[in-house]
């Protein structure tokens, strides 16, 4: 796996992890995972101890926002790529306690067969994820849990009190531009919680910024 380089975001602990294709007159190739990458390399320290138990790929319409997801018992932490089309990632610190607890960013992640690379981004346990999509798009994501739906909520991706203030303006814009008449959202996104709800409901206790600093990346 050639890693080109492994960038921090305006939330520290979110990472993105760039690997390089490999074209020729027929199309390329790329190393997308190699475990011992993973576990030994210094600049991926971050991800050392971290086991994946399930992967999912989904495919999205142009116009489709999904999330803001999170899970406890087990943690789920998530590494996610596109496949193909136009994903923007979006992740929101839900660890109470934390200096950037209720902060949302945006990450853009297009990928189509001419780019000369691909991109993982790492979501740890302690935040909440979500994306919405530029174009029709495939993506995967490995999760460091298996899914436990007794042990699962969401913040709405429409809370008036998320603060995108870290969030890169024309992502944020772009995002924005969806919300009027927004149709390809289920009604369970739609209703999550506000971060104000959320911080009321005994479960969110979960998510302590403490208890990751004790604990881990991975929980």
């Amino acid at each position: 796996m050639k890693i080109l380089e492994v960038k921090d975001l305006a939330l520290p602990e979110v990472r993105v992890i760039r690997f390089a294709r490999f074209h020729d007159h027929r199309g390329y190739f790329a190393e997308s995972f190699r475990r011992s990458d993973f576990q030994n390399r210094p600049e991926l320290s971050f991800l050392q101890n971290v086991d994946y138990f399930q992967c999912n790929e989904s495919y999205s319409q142009k116009g489709t926002v999904r999330g803001l997801h999170f899970q406890w018992n087990p943690f789920m932490g998530k590494l996610i790529r596109t496949l193909a089309g136009h994903m923007v990632d979006l992740v929101l610190d839900i660890r109470k306690g934390s200096p950037t607890f209720g902060k949302i960013i945006a990450y853009d992640m297009p990928s189509g067969p001419s780019s000369e690379f691909g991109e993982w981004i790492w979501v740890p346990p302690g935040f909440a994820h979500g994306n919405f999509f530029r174009k029709n798009s495939q993506i995967e994501y490995f999760c460091s849990g298996e899914y436990n739906p007794g042990c699962e909520a969401g913040i709405s991706p429409l809370a008036s009190d998320i603060d995108w203030s870290l969030c890169e303006p024309g992502l944020k814009r772009s995002f924005a531009a969806l919300i009027p008449g927004i149709s390809l959202i289920t009604e369970k996104d739609r209703n999550g919680y506000s971060l104000a709800a959320w911080k009321q409901n005994p479960d969110s206790d979960n998510f302590l910024y403490m208890h990751q600093e004790k604990r881990g990346a991975g929980y």
